[in-house]
């Protein structure tokens, strides 16, 4: 049965607008909440005055923001495919590539940031489409799917890279990570693309449709949705962003490692979990999982202040999901009920 072949008019239109108010219906307190982490994590900066010198400090927050923009970046496209009832695993890998190819391609050149940014999140994201394909075509489990990818992804970029990267860093991109005399340039940014995501997810008609796909795959199917193309798009989107988390990661540190995306990924995941987006699907805004980024970056930076070793970071990245997930125990069981339902679609 292909998971593309359309229904009646009447009953996709009645599948989408309902959809569209159930939307709605949880914008309120999504958005409520996602306020409220942010106030969290401002009154934690502000409580960090209290150990010292340079705690709660107006640059600390700066970096705390500049920090947090990359978890955004990723959790854009992480949160799309949770959105939607999957997840990807391969946006670690996804940034790793993004990162190399930006330094070995792009370097020094300024000019060639035009042709080498797009050709970029080109690769990632048609890589994160056969994700998709994996998913939606073949019926593999998104977790199996998005893991060996991942898997793979890392070997062709080791054998790429013969272990050690050659190349030099963007000065352009590192410009965006500059304090100027209007601020930080990728603050702005951040700014402007935590909007459009925004917009796309709750404005759009594509963003309705995934958000009927993950309520209800079956209805979203029957409705005449077409679900396999939406998942394949979805997972295009989420390898394209964590590409692009890639590129700006190289202007940021000035070089590249072969493990660079390795630490985003469960950050990724946490924020767009605590942010309330639910693992079953269908619920959730960006503006959440931006306020779970900026969360786990206060969290993480005062550890690392107080020069706690690195695993407790780990620690609290884990902690923060097994929470989100207690208090959600009851749609853990739904979840695998509708992986195993999507995959007869």
């Amino acid at each position: 049965m292909s998971g593309d072949t359309p229904a009646a008019t009447g009953r996709a239109g009645d599948t989408r607008a309902a959809s569209s108010r159930w939307a709605v219906g949880w914008l309120d307190r999504d958005l409520a909440a996602a306020i409220a982490l942010v106030l969290v994590s401002f009154a934690l900066v502000t409580a960090s005055r209290a150990l010292g010198p340079g705690f709660g400090s107006l640059e600390q927050i700066k970096a705390i923001l500049v920090i947090a923009s990359f978890v955004m970046v990723v959790a854009f496209g992480q949160q799309m495919v949770i959105l939607i009832g999957g997840l990807d695993l391969s946006v670690a890998s996804m940034m790793t590539l993004g990162g190399v190819l930006t330094f070995s391609w792009i370097g020094a050149s300024t000019p060639a940031l035009l042709w080498g940014v797009p050709a970029i999140l080109l690769i990632t994201g048609a890589i994160g489409a056969l994700n998709g394909i994996g998913v939606a075509v073949l019926t593999i489990p998104p977790f199996i799917m998005t893991l060996a990818m991942g898997i793979i992804l890392y070997g062709v970029t080791l054998g790429f890279t013969q272990g050690a990267p050659q190349g030099h860093p963007s000065p352009f991109l590192a410009t965006l990570f500059q304090a100027g005399p209007a601020g930080i340039p990728v603050l702005y940014l951040m700014a402007i693309g935590t909007s459009l995501g925004w917009l796309i997810q709750t404005r759009t008609s594509f963003g309705r449709k995934l958000y009927a796909l993950g309520t209800n795959p079956t209805a979203a199917y029957v409705g005449g949705l077409p679900v396999r193309r939406l998942t394949v798009a979805t997972y295009a989107i989420s390898g394209a962003s964590a590409g692009l988390a890639g590129v700006l990661m190289v202007g940021y540190i000035g070089g590249v490692t072969l493990m660079m995306g390795q630490s985003y990924l469960l950050p990724s995941v946490a924020a767009v979990v605590i942010g309330g987006t639910s693992i079953t699907g269908g619920r959730g805004v960006y503006l959440g999982a931006v306020a779970g980024a900026i969360l786990l970056t206060t969290l993480s930076t005062i550890v690392s202040s107080l020069g706690l070793a690195e695993g407790w970071r780990t620690i609290i990245y884990g902690a923060v999901i097994f929470v989100a997930l207690l208090l959600l125990r009851d749609e853990v069981g739904i979840f695998w009920q509708r992986i195993s339902t999507r995959s007869k679609l």
